[in-house]
């Protein structure tokens, strides 16, 4: 069995706010060495439950923040950023599950540092008309090439957000969310117990499917008027209110590639003070 883990760092054991996540940072060194020792504790239960191979592909920001040096050698990691399915990357190379860890509530929604690719100009995401997390989007994703979601990890919302995406999913919830900034974190050795026995028993619904090809449609919303006139320059992508756009895909893997030009170009449209 070849499992993928899409390592997300927002959900990380013990993160709570900016810093922790930003490369460059006091804390944020700090926290990678947290978020491997999730990621390694995951790895763990998955080979435990019967993993041939395990590849993590590093999908937080820079897409540098785990520590090699660190990671359970059993498993392979994919780092680097400009990967054409970004935080999915590998689900389409013949994986039998995937592991969401580390995730969060998306843009709009209450969670520890909850936003949707973009940490502040995005307001909401939807996905044929329902509300979408990155999780939401890469379920979706994974479904398409017939790869179930065996666990996810992250704060109490993020899990409560997945049991709607991935109900068969096994659920780790690291801390609890008292605020976008806040949270009761569980300490990393109670986390790699919860994240190991999770992972373990979660390989019995590894095995891929024949997936589901399906036409889908993504709208996005953003913070200010101008992100909305910039994006919709790209072709396909339509103006459909003053600060949304939207855009049809014949299926879920050219609706994640479009989706990823959209918030690259918005991310390059942001002026100084005013946003």
């Amino acid at each position: 069995m070849r499992i993928l883990i899409s390592a997300d760092m927002e959900g990380a054991t013990g993160v709570t706010w900016t810093d922790d996540v930003v490369p460059g940072t006091e804390p944020w060194s700090r926290f990678r060495a947290l978020f491997t020792g999730d990621v390694n504790a995951t790895v763990t239960g998955l080979f435990e439950g019967g993993a041939q191979d395990v590849l993590v592909n590093e999908a937080h920001s820079s897409q540098r923040n785990l520590l090699l040096e660190d990671l359970d050698p059993r498993a392979r990691m994919l780092t680097g950023r400009h990967k054409p399915l970004s935080m999915m990357q590998g689900v389409d190379s013949g994986v039998d599950g995937v592991v969401f860890l580390g995730y969060h509530a998306g843009a709009g929604f209450d969670g520890v540092l909850s936003h949707t690719y973009l940490e502040n100009q995005i307001t909401g995401v939807w996905l044929d008309g329902v509300p979408a997390s990155e999780g939401r989007l890469n379920a979706a994703l994974a479904a398409e090439h017939g790869v179930p979601v065996l666990v996810v990890t992250g704060d109490d919302r993020a899990c409560a957000d997945a049991r709607d995406y991935a109900p068969e999913a096994a659920m780790v919830a690291v801390k609890d969310c008292v605020s976008r900034y806040a949270a009761i974190c569980l300490p990393p050795a109670r986390t790699a117990e919860l994240l190991t026995t999770a992972a373990r028993g979660a390989m019995t619904m590894a095995g891929a499917g024949a997936g589901d090809r399906t036409a889908h449609r993504i709208e996005v919303e953003f913070d200010a008027s101008h992100l909305a006139q910039a994006t919709s320059v790209v072709p396909t992508v339509e103006q459909v209110d003053v600060r949304r756009v939207g855009f049809d895909a014949p299926d879920m893997t050219e609706a994640m590639k479009a989706f990823k030009v959209v918030t690259a170009i918005a991310a390059g449209a942001v002026q100084g003070k005013y946003g």
